[in-house]
């Protein structure tokens, strides 16, 4: 494989092409668990028939591991929202669109949302008293079995220059559960990249199509924002645990 070629640069991670290929190198900061774990969540999420670019191999390269996926040429919807303007309300709705089509799939080997959440829930430095309480109104909500991505914007939606079909991207996050959680995620996603506009025509969207009350997908929100300042950068941390403190909305 010939890594000459760099689409992107992430933390930790060099995405190069090579043909039809893609290949994500790790730097040596991430253990071989996780990059183990990021594969075989994307081995059971093919399994189901969304569309993502399919797992060709796991590999070394100069002692650094990587994985290598099939290369989906095309455009990513942050790429078209930003080249587009006037279009990004119907590329937004084709946002939401693709990720009810991810909940409504299963995948019961993949790992439990709620259980993922209590992990990281008791990972953070936060006073006992707030995670009681965080663990407490998780325990609280409705225990679901959809697939969520987990990281779900619109930088991991690839749309095919070959078919015009997304495919979904990134699914080292994936877990099982509640889609409220998922949605959850994906506003403080746009809230952390500065589209407040965004995320809020995003979780009025979300809520129409699945018919889901905004209250309940806002019950999540401190959990969510908990678990993501565990491993969020520090210039987002002070956001992220400002959340967390909000009990009631109106």
């Amino acid at each position: 494989m010939k890594l000459d070629r760099v689409i992107a640069v992430r933390t930790s991670k060099t995405i190069y092409r090579d043909g039809d290929l893609c290949i994500k190198l790790f730097d040596e900061s991430y253990s071989k668990a996780d990059i183990l774990n990021e594969a075989l969540n994307q081995a059971r999420i093919e399994e189901t028939g969304i569309l993502m670019p399919h797992l060709q191999e796991v590999t070394t390269i100069d002692g650094k591991w990587a994985i290598v996926n099939e290369f989906i040429k095309g455009k990513t919807l942050a790429q078209m929202m930003q080249e587009d303007p006037e279009g990004y309300d119907k590329y937004m709705e084709q946002f939401v669109d693709i990720q009810l089509d991810i909940h409504s799939h299963k995948c019961p080997m993949l790992n439990r949302i709620k259980d993922k959440m209590q992990r990281k829930i008791s990972a953070t430095d936060l006073d006992a008293t707030t995670r009681y309480d965080l663990h407490a109104r998780l325990d609280s909500l409705p225990t679901h079995d959809k697939v969520l991505h987990g990281d779900f914007n619109p930088s991991n939606v690839i749309i095919s220059d070959d078919d015009g079909k997304p495919y979904v991207i990134d699914w080292a996050h994936a877990t099982q559960g509640n889609a409220s959680a998922d949605a959850a995620r994906t506003y403080l996603l746009f809230w952390l990249a500065g589209d407040m506009n965004g995320a809020e025509k995003y979780l009025d969207l979300f809520c129409k199509k699945s018919d889901t009350a905004r209250q309940y997908v806002q019950k999540w929100l401190p959990i969510v924002a908990a678990s993501q300042s565990v491993k969020g950068k520090p210039e987002e941390r002070e956001f992220l645990l400002s959340w967390v403190g909000v009990v009631d909305y109106q």
